[in-house]
């Protein structure tokens, strides 16, 4: 079992960056695929980002692919989302959840997650 913790949010303007941790503990990390997710204010979680136990693979939503990068520590039993040229629209809370996935995949459905951490709010200004 592993339990995310995030980090790393807050405001920043239009066209600025922002890099997210999510720290989980227990001794299992590494064999957990792990994601990042976003809920803006009246609408559905969303799939962001998500990098498979070994790192080798990695998917991103289209609306930040280029923008975004996933990475993972497993020495450290962290994750990181690295957001560059953030928009209003990137505005939300951001969740970092963890995935018994069977496989080295990296996946995008939230109900292939298992734990989920209470997120941590980005506030992109215009």
């Amino acid at each position: 079992q592993v339990q995310p913790v995030e980090s790393g949010g807050g405001l920043v303007q239009a066209g600025g960056s922002l890099r997210l941790s999510c720290a989980a503990s227990g001794r299992t990390f590494s064999n957990y695929a792990m994601g990042w997710f976003r809920q803006a204010p009246g609408k559905e979680r969303d799939f962001v980002a998500a990098i498979s136990w070994s790192g080798s693979s990695r998917a991103y939503a289209d609306s930040v692919k280029g923008r975004f990068t996933i990475s993972r520590d497993n020495a450290k039993n962290t994750v990181y989302l690295q957001m560059n040229s953030l928009k209003p629209e990137d505005t939300a809370v951001y969740y970092c959840a963890a995935s018994r996935t069977p496989r080295d995949i990296a996946p995008m459905r939230p109900r292939l997650y298992d734990y989920w951490g209470q997120g941590t709010q980005v506030t992109v200004s215009s």
